[in-house]
């Protein structure tokens, strides 16, 4: 079992990444000596070695410190990792980046999020709005939260632990939390459970490890799939437990009511709530990160409570958001452009959809970096039906993260599939001068993989300073 003051020397093998960089700072700021190799450097591996950890870039286990006490791996490094298989002849302990967080977490109340999209998103609004609310809080976000400019938060005395819950080769699986969070369930990562039957029996697992006496904050078009004895469902369908209403939508504000169902009589209602951000899949996730909250702080919603609830509500317009999640990089008159992290067919239609309804006569030109070999062969058809909502697709080749390439799979075998006239596949090394060539007005770039290195170049090119 993990005990803190037993350990003094921790090693991360892939140290960059986000989840990874998180446990990372939660040692540092115990006092640890945190060592680590990635793959290469990035701002995050800046960061942290500027809060003291000891990280190199080439895979060599001569560069591996004296005495290490633990070992954390993340699955994205292969199993013939020179540096890995040294730990391995070496006998030292080495656990996955999601062991130690469900260590982590077990002497905790926990709210853990899970969901194949909107995890991110709502682990950093049930942050922001503990935090609000002044409640200690200790975070691992699997983003960087624009308020907290970090994916990661020690509050002094903390008394609540909020987890991004990672359905990835059923990571979440070492959570038992008090109270859980799905926010979808689409068929995902069939590398792993090879069907979407298999994924939902692993989202019912993680909610079987939800206290009983706890409570499941779940998506209304999904709690029919998932069982638990408290289940409190939201959505926009009005039969859900709580539902909203939507006033206005400008690209930079939502503003909303939230309302309770009260089964014959009128619902108590909370009008004019804001949040920073478009989309209607914003405002599920702002109800699912206050429905967690309120169970939490155990606050009741009647007309009576309305002020202390407030204190919550307060904090959905403060809310700044995530790096990457609808995150507008430009706003001028001549060019719009945005940048969002959607890597599914549902995640890359609910990202297009909110941009169509706020930019309705804007010609939008989307930049699609497929993320996986294998999503993109299990998905081809509905990546295709997302990406038509834009006039202009342009497509990068497939990043391969931790996969190698399958025979037919490629980027110009989904191009041929997408019911769009104005497409084409484009080497990295042409985007940025297509890009100043065509000048598109609403610009948008899409993906998981490596896309967002293209970020600040487009903005130094069309920023107007």
């Amino acid at each position: 079992m993990l005990k803190l003051d037993n350990i003094q020397r921790v090693y991360f093998l892939g140290v960059g990444g986000i989840g990874m960089s998180a446990l990372a700072q939660f040692f540092l700021h115990y006092g640890k000596k945190v060592f680590g190799y990635d793959l290469t450097p990035s701002p995050i591996t800046d960061s942290l070695i500027q809060m003291g950890a000891v990280i190199h870039f080439t895979e060599q286990d001569h560069l591996i410190p004296d005495q290490i006490d633990l070992v954390i791996v993340t699955p994205a490094i292969p199993k013939t990792h020179k540096e890995l298989i040294w730990f391995q002849d070496h006998q030292i302990p080495i656990m996955k980046r999601s062991e130690v967080l469900g260590l982590i977490c077990q002497d905790y109340n926990t709210i853990a999020v899970a969901g194949t999209h909107g995890k991110t998103t709502t682990t950093s609004m049930v942050t922001h709005f503990l935090q609000s609310a002044h409640h200690p809080v200790l975070a691992f976000i699997g983003g960087i939260s624009k308020n907290l400019n970090s994916n990661f938060l020690f509050t002094d005395h903390f008394k609540t632990v909020v987890v991004e819950a990672d359905e990835f080769d059923r990571s979440f699986l070492t959570l038992f939390p008090k109270i859980g969070i799905i926010t979808s369930v689409d068929a995902d990562h069939l590398d792993i459970y090879g069907e979407k039957e298999q994924l939902v029996k692993s989202f019912q697992d993680f909610a079987n490890q939800i206290d009983r006496n706890g409570t499941l904050v779940i998506a209304h078009k999904i709690a029919h799939l998932i069982e638990h004895p408290h289940k409190i469902t939201y959505g926009e369908e009005r039969d859900a437990d709580f539902f909203f209403t939507l006033n206005e939508m400008k690209p930079h504000q939502t503003t909303f009511s939230i309302c309770k169902k009260s089964g014959s009589q009128d619902a108590v209602c909370f009008h004019n709530l804001q949040i920073e951000a478009p989309g209607k899949h914003n405002i599920l996730n702002s109800m699912a990160a206050f429905l967690a909250v309120k169970e939490l702080m155990k606050l009741t919603i009647s007309p009576e409570n309305v002020a202390t609830c407030n204190m919550i509500f307060d904090a959905f317009s403060s809310w700044q958001g995530v790096a990457r999640r609808f995150d507008f990089r430009i706003v001028q008159d001549d060019i719009i452009y945005i940048d969002d992290y959607a890597h599914h067919p549902e995640e890359i239609k609910a990202f297009l959809t909110a941009v169509q309804s706020i930019y309705p006569t804007k010609k939008r030109t989307g930049i699609f970096q497929p993320h996986l070999f294998s999503r993109t062969r299990d998905f081809a058809s509905e990546f295709a039906e997302s990406l038509a909502l834009l006039d202009e697709v342009i497509l990068l080749e497939i990043y391969p993260a931790r996969e190698l390439p399958i025979e037919g799979i490629t980027s110009s075998y989904l191009l041929d599939l997408i019911p769009v006239e104005n497409k084409k596949v484009i080497q990295k090394e042409d985007l940025i001068p297509y890009l100043i060539q065509h000048k598109p007005e609403l610009l948008l770039t899409i993906g998981a993989g490596n896309i967002d290195q293209f970020v600040p170049e487009i903005e130094k090119v069309f920023k107007k300073l």
